[in-house]
C-alpha cells in the first residue's frame, strides 16, 4: 500500500539590485499543502536564517517527536495500556563538514509518559522500541535514534 503526499514551496528572490557585488539571498519561504496553513519556513540562524520562523531542522526533529508519541500510542492501545500524558524534549545533533555539507548524526527522544497501569510499567517503558520500529519517519531515517524513556504512574 502507498500514499502520496504532497507540498508546494514559493520563494522569491529579495537580491539588493544596488550591490551586486555579493549574492546573498533571503532563506525565508513558503511551504503550502492543500487544505492546511501555509508554513513559514527560513534557515536555522546559524546559517544566516529568520530565528523566528521553523526550519528544516526543527520540521525534521518535530516530525520524528511527533511520529514517535502516535506510534507509540498505537501500540500501548494494542498492549491495554491507558496512556494519560505524554510528552518530550527530544534534541537532534548537526554535524556540519568544512565543505558545507551537513547531516544528522544522533537524535535522542526523552518521553516522559504517565499510564493508569501499576502493573504495565515496565511493558510501557519497552513499548518505546516497538514503537521505533513501527515510525515511518524513524523508517526513513540514517541515523540513530535512541530513547531515554520515563513512565509515571497516576492514581486517582
Amino acid at each position: 500500500m502507498k500514499h502520496l503526499f504532497k507540498a508546494e514551496l514559493n520563494w522569491t528572490s529579495n537580491q539588493n539590485q544596488e550591490d551586486s557585488t555579493k549574492r546573498f539571498y533571503s532563506k525565508k519561504h513558503q511551504i503550502k499543502i492543500e487544505g492546511k496553513p501555509v508554513l513559514n519556513v527560513s534557515a536555522a540562524k546559524a546559517f544566516k536564517g529568520d530565528p523566528e520562523l521553523y526550519n528544516p531542522e526543527d520540521l525534521l526533529l518535530s516530525s520524528l517527536v511527533s511520529c514517535h508519541m502516535m506510534s507509540y500510542l498505537y501500540v500501548c492501545s494494542q498492549n491495554d495500556i491507558e496512556v494519560l500524558e505524554y510528552s518530550d524534549n527530544a534534541e537532534a545533533t548537526l554535524e556540519v563538514a568544512a565543505d558545507g555539507s551537513g547531516r544528522f548524526v544522533e537524535v535522542v527522544l526523552n518521553p516522559k509518559v504517565k499510564i493508569s497501569n501499576s502493573d504495565k510499567k515496565d511493558l510501557a517503558i519497552e513499548l518505546h522500541t516497538k514503537a521505533n520500529q513501527l515510525c515511518f519517519i524513524a523508517n526513513s531515517c540514517n541515523f540513530p535514534i535512541l530513547h531515554k524513556a520515563s513512565c509515571e504512574i497516576l492514581t486517582d
